[in-house]
């Protein structure tokens, strides 16, 4: 195992030897990654039938608002899950968090599949319900932080981006195995049965591989406090910014990030209510949009290695910027198929590119000893405070222009703050760049 001395300090850069172990490591965090984040969003996929089951009113619309109170809980919890469970892992380790955060959303998804219903057990129904969605949040909220901290130090340095990609790639997985199990239950079921027991099948999917993911979190290697010899890297040392100043400028990327992300999926929602095209158009729009997603994100950690972390935020992120008016305009007016799967697949393919070099950069900039809590908190606050809200913005600012270009409205707002915030950020790419952008090899000397 060697080290490499950055502009910072020295950070964990395994030898050739190492790769079988970074390829463990890698696969285990982003299946565990993957499987926290479908049991977590699949609730939305079934919040009317969850909302029947568990909340039961005379008026249907009441039912749903009960059962979409009970998913927004999920978002209350995730900062002070990113907070403990982040802490926790600067402190003791990222496996040990990972995998307590593992457990903790095994207990919450397996609760939440088997409790019975209003009917049978009375005011217990909606107490368990609600139980299970803050400790669902609270496990999330420390997925975040010390999974990404993990992704990093298990890779080389040269592979860090992509190592850091799988984080949102396995998010965009998640979603799409969540929308696929959607649509194949409610085409294969009566809606009498995927109403009784149909969302049951969905959680409990997820549910069977949970002691699968639990063992491989167990057995990962830790990447916390490694011994190792140092390599210095020649590169011009400047002085690192404060790490409140990373995580003030990670917020806003960050609160970009999932303004973009959860407009995109409301996409189906918009194509139905606003556009008034069919529904598998729809539905079709959602799922080219997260194929080009998990495409993104991998294609932006990678690109993050070969030209650097600010070049493969800025540029995708400006070209995003320009292309958002123009498509969704093209969508309001053609209403086509071709339309709204092609413009909303390739400015989903552009505007995703950047986040996975944004990871990485935000994750290089911390120090390690509050690596995981840092970026796990700014990371819950954001999603917490404009992922939640995203989509009732978004519809409230249809109803009150009563323009299908709202949503773009908005998206240029976030895409804007976005860009700005990324201008900022430091490049903490391990790598020389000459003058001409070429990438220049990295002289391992002894540390003077």
């Amino acid at each position: 195992m060697a080290r490499q001395l950055t502009r910072e300090r020295l950070e964990p850069v395994p030898s050739p030897a190492d790769e079988g172990l970074t390829r463990r490591a890698v696969l285990g965090a982003t299946i565990g990654n993957m499987l926290e984040f479908y049991d977590f969003g699949t609730y939305s996929f079934f919040a009317i039938q969850i909302g029947q089951a568990f909340f039961p009113a005379t008026d249907q619309f009441a039912s749903l608002m009960l059962s979409l109170g009970t998913f927004g809980a999920g978002f209350v919890t995730r900062p002070i899950g990113a907070i403990v469970l982040g802490s926790y892992s600067d402190r003791v380790g990222r496996r040990p968090a990972m995998t307590a955060s593992f457990a903790m959303m095994s207990v919450a998804v397996l609760l939440l599949a088997i409790t019975p219903s209003y009917e049978t057990i009375g005011f217990a129904a909606p107490l368990l319900a609600i139980f299970a969605r803050l400790l669902q949040g609270f496990a999330l909220g420390g997925e975040v932080g010390p999974t990404t901290a993990y992704l990093m130090e298990a890779a080389p340095a040269k592979a860090r981006g992509l190592a850091v990609s799988f984080q949102p790639a396995s998010q965009q997985v998640a979603a799409t195995a969540g929308a696929l199990v959607g649509e194949i239950l409610s085409l294969t079921m009566t809606s009498e049965a995927l109403n009784a027991y149909g969302w049951r099948i969905a959680l409990l999917l997820g549910a069977v591989t949970l002691p699968f993911g639990l063992w491989l979190r167990s057995v990962l290697p830790e990447t916390f406090l490694r011994p190792e010899a140092p390599v210095l890297v020649t590169r011009p040392v400047r002085r690192s910014p404060p790490a409140r100043r990373i995580m003030s400028l990670g917020f806003v990327i960050l609160a970009s990030c999932t303004i973009t992300t959860y407009v995109t999926g409301y996409m189906t929602t918009y194509a139905l209510n606003t556009l008034h095209v069919s529904a598998p158009l729809a539905f079709g729009a959602t799922l080219i949009s997260n194929m080009a997603g998990i495409a993104a994100a991998l294609l932006g950690g990678l690109l993050a290695d070969r030209a650097g972390r600010r070049r493969i935020m800025i540029w995708p992120q400006a070209a995003a910027l320009l292309m958002i008016y123009p498509v969704f305009l093209w969508i309001a007016e053609s209403r086509s198929a071709f339309a709204l799967l092609g413009g909303l697949g390739t400015l989903t393919l552009i505007g995703t590119v950047p986040y996975s070099a944004f990871y990485v950069s935000m994750a290089e900039s911390l120090p390690r000893n509050i690596r995981g809590g840092a970026f796990g908190t700014t990371y819950a606050f954001a999603i917490g405070i404009f992922g939640g809200t995203a989509q009732l913005v978004v519809t409230w600012l249809i109803y009150l222009t009563g323009s299908a270009l709202a949503p773009a409205w908005y998206m240029l707002f976030a895409s804007a703050a976005g860009l700005l915030a990324m201008v900022m950020m430091p490049e903490t790419a391990p790598l020389n760049f000459e003058r001409n952008h070429r990438r220049t090899s990295v002289t391992a000397r002894s540390p003077p």
